[in-house]
């Protein structure tokens, strides 16, 4: 173990409950420099420690870190962390101007904390570590310098897009269907990643490519030519995203795109042929974050499957969409439960997928946005020998209150897997389900 920085010149980072609740590790991710946890944020997270979710799972882990630390030396002196740094845990008995004072929580304790901080170590770098914007903008008012925990943030804008333009002469383009592929020699392409070949002298001369690691060629795309289910690609990047839901050797997909543009339902269609016409997969596994991941699901009545309803709706709806269903036919009283009584379709909450192995399925997890890093790791560990995970969702849309659109799961799967062989993504642009839906995912 190294020896710690002197408490004097290292910088001091001052964490908010939030930061540990999103991420336990936060407290081993500042190097050598100080962690000084406020003991009001304690409280907090104690009051966490008994939920069954996420947030729940991390407060306890937050709670054995400190407890361990705690037996290595004393927290209100300082303990030794393994990368060179100090943690200490601090209170305060100062009190904020009442203009920024803060009625409600621990929020105003926690500021002070910082404050102490700041003026105890006058040539040092405090920082003020919290994921509240709120706070943040108090924090500045008061003269002390906060920052936002992101250990991956990315710019959405600037997200890997599974697509790139390549210009070549004509004749390339002509011969690219003749020759069953183009050689690309340029290293820059990621495993999986999508072509539009177009003419250098007429741009409306294209072809549609897949490159190939192995051979350095770009492929022509196969398997959306026909439909699936009695639906076909309407555009390029759907296209793109059939080719690789209906190809077995990519166990990991991931679809970002606004809403309307066919995420879950090409999913649910490409997963239904998996399933029922090919026989590669015993069952179609679908499933969205009960938002907050892992929120009990209340005293509604009836079973499981009449509490999901409400969260699943959507789901149900693209599946009844697929199958074709007229008026006449639901008020019959056929709907997508012919599929679940079948034991082709399964529709499961996350909050129990802790703990399962999920073997030979093909599992779709819709609205992915709204996960953390760390609950997608948790998901796709779960699969099993010969399963399929599908992770679709929309980055500007999201309801988790510690994540946003530079540093939710979705975006952190699609960085972290862009190089794999056995993954593949595709960034969806138009929206296809309506003129109104597509003007207002635009203007709105």
């Amino acid at each position: 173990m190294s020896e710690p920085q002197d408490p004097k010149t290292s910088k001091h980072f001052v964490l908010d409950t939030n930061v540990l609740l999103h991420d336990p590790r936060a407290l081993f991710s500042f190097d050598d420099n100080t962690v000084v946890i406020p003991i009001y944020v304690i409280e907090e997270i104690d009051n966490f420690k008994k939920d069954l979710s996420e947030l729940g799972r991390n407060a306890r882990q937050v709670s054995r870190y400190l407890d361990n630390l705690r037996e290595e030396g004393s927290l209100s002196e300082g303990v030794k962390l393994d990368r060179g740094g100090t943690l200490r845990v601090a209170f305060s008995g100062r009190q904020l101007p009442s203009e920024v004072r803060i009625d409600r929580g621990m929020d105003s304790k926690i500021l002070a904390v910082a404050l102490d901080e700041r003026d105890q170590y006058p040539d040092c770098t405090v920082a003020f570590i919290t994921k509240d914007t709120n706070l943040r903008i108090r924090a500045d008012a008061l003269g002390l310098h906060s920052e936002n925990y992101d250990t991956e943030r990315t710019d959405v804008s600037e997200l890997y897009s599974g697509v790139a333009e390549v210009d070549v002469p004509g004749e390339q383009v002509d011969a690219f269907y003749q020759n069953n592929g183009l050689p690309l020699e340029d290293s820059y392409y990621a495993p999986n990643q999508f072509m539009l070949l177009r003419d250098e002298s007429n741009p409306s001369h294209t072809a549609l490519g897949r490159f190939d690691l192995e051979n350095g060629r770009a492929l022509p795309i196969t398997r959306a030519r026909e439909g699936v289910w009695g639906i076909r690609a309407r555009n390029k990047e759907q296209a793109f995203a059939l080719e690789l839901l209906l190809d077995d050797s990519i166990k990991l997909v991931t679809l970002v795109g606004k809403a309307g543009t066919g995420k879950t339902l090409l999913a649910i269609a490409a997963g239904l042929q998996k399933t029922t016409e090919e026989s590669v997969y015993q069952k179609l596994l679908v499933s969205r974050p009960i938002f907050p991941l892992g929120k009990d699901l209340g005293y509604l009545p009836g079973g499981l499957e009449d509490k999901l309803n409400p969260w699943m709706q959507p789901i149900f709806d693209n599946i009844e969409f697929l199958m074709n269903l007229t008026h006449k036919d639901k008020k019959a009283g056929r709907g997508y439960h012919e599929l679940v009584d079948m034991g082709i379709v399964q529709i499961e909450p996350l909050t129990y997928i802790r703990g399962r192995s999920i073997p030979q399925q093909y599992m779709i997890v819709d609205e992915a946005q709204n996960l953390t890093p760390h609950e997608v790791k948790t998901i796709i560990t779960r699969a099993g020998d010969e399963t399929k995970i599908v992770l679709t969702g929309d980055p500007y849309q999201i309801d988790h209150p510690y994540v946003d659109s530079t540093n939710n799961g979705l975006v952190s799967i699609v960085n972290k897997f862009r190089a794999e062989r056995i993954a593949g993504h595709v960034t969806l642009m138009k929206g296809e389900r309506s003129e109104l839906a597509e003007l207002a995912a635009n203007l709105l």
